[in-house]
């Protein structure tokens, strides 16, 4: 895949957004591989995600950047400007079930995932040799009604230690305190085995037995300090009857959780997930 800059914005819409960011490309001698625009006529704001092939850039990256904060302040943007050769690091939070964490490892073994693994942090021990099989390092912090607070200080310590740009809760069974959760806003993806809202917190396929779903899923969300609440990246789902049992949804439901997260977070790596409010646009492909 070619290396490209990511040019995301989102903003209050008016006329001439799309026009002068595509002028002043032109400008630049630089090719659009691939645009993405859309405008929410409720809110009055427009999104916006281009990517630009690099070596089309006929100017330093930096100069590029210094000439758009120009058109971004006229135009009050929210923007970034990301490198696909720089990509992010993703620290996995998992417990006790693989069944999230061995696809993610796996797709990033087989580069299927844009972006780099760099610890997985547990509070139990059991997926330590599959995880060290990858190559990557494991730290288990366990985590108790007593040892709390230190052992998410030393949970954010590693996050910290490592650089993540972005943690993933591959099934971690634990609710972030709500500090860190201010800490690492946008920056924290979770997958929760119910097709939110329904069936919110523990125990879902027990829920959604009892009501006698036809339909069971998985969504994929960031993490805010209400449970369950954040906004959405992806969700999916799969079609259940009254002869599937609750293991039977487990099971089925296992499947969607980990292609539902995988493709959650290969948004949020690629920058297609443009968060406003409680709300995301997301420029999936």
């Amino acid at each position: 895949m070619s290396r490209v800059y990511r040019l995301v914005i989102s903003c209050p819409d008016q006329v001439g957004i799309v026009a002068t960011v595509a002028q002043y490309i032109a400008d630049k001698g630089a090719t659009i591989v691939e645009a993405n625009h859309h405008t929410d006529p409720v809110n009055s704001w427009f999104f916006m995600r281009h990517e630009i092939l690099a070596s089309s850039l006929k100017e330093d990256l930096a100069d590029f950047e210094a000439g758009f904060a120009k058109i971004a302040e006229q135009f009050e943007m929210e923007w970034y400007l990301s490198d696909s050769e720089k990509p992010k690091k993703i620290a996995l939070f998992a417990s006790k079930e693989s069944h999230c964490l061995a696809d993610l490892l796996h797709r990033w073994h087989e580069n299927e995932l844009p972006g780099e693994v760099v610890c997985v942090i547990a509070n139990h021990d059991d997926l330590r040799s599959m995880v060290e099989w990858h190559g990557v390092p494991f730290h288990h912090v366990p985590v108790t009604p007593e040892n709390k607070p230190q052992a998410f200080a030393d949970t954010e310590s590693l996050v910290e230690q490592y650089g993540a740009d972005v943690i993933v809760l591959a099934r971690y069974m634990q609710i972030l305190p709500p500090q860190m959760c201010a800490d690492y806003a946008g920056k924290v993806i979770n997958i929760h085995h119910s097709f939110l809202p329904s069936f919110v917190g523990a125990r879902p396929y027990h829920q959604a037995n009892e009501r006698g779903v036809k339909l069971i899923g998985a969504t994929c969300h960031y993490v805010t300090e209400v449970l369950d609440a954040g906004p959405i990246i992806e969700q999916d789902v799969i079609r259940v009857n009254h002869a599937h049992t609750i293991d039977d949804m487990k099971r089925l439901g296992r499947d969607v959780e980990k292609t539902v997260l995988a493709r959650g977070l290969r948004y949020h790596l690629e920058d297609r997930v443009l968060i406003h409010g409680n709300k995301t646009v997301v420029f999936a492909v």
